[in-house]
C-alpha cells in the first residue's frame, strides 16, 4: 500500500491500519525521521515490510521519482492512498498566487497523476485499492478562510465517484474517504486547535477510528464514505436545507475552525510549509 503524507495524522493512522491487516507499506512524506520511526513501529508490531521514500511532492517530477524508487526496489503498487495535504490558512487574497498554485498542485494534480500512473498495473492484475482522502468539507457550503480547501476536496470526491464507476468489475476498488473533525496535528499546523478542542465530542473522531472505518469502506468498494454518523447527518442536512440557510450556518460557525487573523495566518503558514505532507 503506497501512502502519501504517511508521516503523521490520518496518513500514519492508515499505515498502522493497513499494516495490521497484513499489507506491506510504502510510506512517503517529507520528514525522513518520522517515516523511519513509523517503519520501525510497524515492523516491530506486525512484521510489516515498510519501504520509505522521502519526497517533497510539491517538486516537479516528484511523482515519477517516487515511482522510480519503488520500481528500483522491486516493488509493485497494489494499493494507493492519496493523503498528502495541508490546509492553507487565510482568505484567498491573503496569499500570492504562487502559494495557491503550490496548494492546488499537491491537492489536485499529484493525486490525479499518481492514480493514473499506478492504475494500469492494478487493472492488468485484476486487483487494486485506491483511496482519495477527501473531507466532509467537500460536501458543505464554502466559507471564508481556507478558500480552496473545500474546492479541492469536492474535486477528489467527484474524481473518486467517476473512477469508481469506470473500474466496476475490474477488481479495483475506489473510494473517497471524507473525514470530519479528526484529531490530528493538522489543526496545530493551521492554528485552529483551540477551536477544534471546543467542539462537542460527537463532532470529533480519532485518526485511528477514521482510518479503520475508511479501510472498511474501501474494502467493500464504497465510492464515497463520510466517517462518523454525525458527519453523515450534516452532509444529508446540507442537501435538504435551502442553500441560503446552509451558507448562513457555515458562515456563523466557520470562525471556530478557520483562521483569518492576519498575524496568526502568517504564523500558521510557516508551520504549514514546514509540516505539509501529512494530516
Amino acid at each position: 500500500m503506497l501512502i502519501t503524507g504517511a508521516s503523521a495524522g490520518i496518513g500514519a493512522a492508515l499505515a498502522r491500519e493497513y499494516a495490521s491487516r497484513g499489507w506491506d507499506i510504502i510510506a512517503t512524506a517529507r520528514r525522513a525521521d518520522r517515516l523511519q520511526a513509523l517503519a520501525d513501529e510497524l515492523s516491530a508490531a506486525h512484521g510489516t515490510h515498510v519501504h520509505v521514500v522521502t519526497a517533497d511532492l510539491m517538486e516537479d517530477g516528484a511523482v515519477d521519482a517516487v515511482l522510480a524508487d519503488i520500481a528500483s526496489a522491486g516493488l509493485q503498487v497494489d494499493g494507493l492512498i492519496n493523503n498528502a495535504g495541508y490546509g492553507h490558512p487565510g482568505t484567498y487574497l491573503d496569499s500570492p498566487w504562487e502559494e495557491h498554485e503550490r496548494f492546488n498542485h499537491l491537492m489536485v494534480v499529484v493525486p490525479a497523476e499518481l492514480t493514473r500512473k499506478v492504475l494500469p498495473g492494478m487493472v492488468e492484475r485484476d486487483f487494486g485499492r485506491i483511496m482519495q482522502v477527501a473531507s466532509l468539507a467537500g460536501h458543505m457550503p464554502g466559507s471564508n478562510g481556507h478558500t480552496l480547501y473545500a474546492a479541492v476536496k469536492a474535486y477528489l470526491i467527484k474524481f473518486a465517484e467517476s473512477l469508481h464507476a469506470e473500474m466496476e468489475g475490474s477488481g479495483v476498488h475506489v473510494s473517497a474517504l471524507c473525514p470530519g473533525f479528526t484529531i490530528t496535528e493538522f489543526h496545530d499546523v493551521n492554528g485552529t486547535r483551540e477551536g477544534i478542542n471546543a467542539l462537542p465530542g460527537i463532532m470529533k473522531m480519532s485518526a485511528a477510528d477514521c482510518a479503520r472505518l475508511g479501510a472498511d469502506a474501501l474494502e467493500v468498494n464504497k465510492d464515497v464514505f463520510i466517517s462518523g454518523g454525525f458527519n453523515r447527518f450534516l452532509a444529508r442536512l446540507n442537501r435538504v436545507l435551502p442553500s441560503a440557510v446552509g451558507k448562513k450556518m457555515m458562515k456563523s460557525g466557520s470562525g471556530s475552525y478557520r483562521n483569518t487573523d492576519d498575524a496568526l495566518i502568517r504564523e500558521a503558514t510557516q508551520r504549514a510549509r514546514a509540516g505539509m505532507g501529512g494530516r
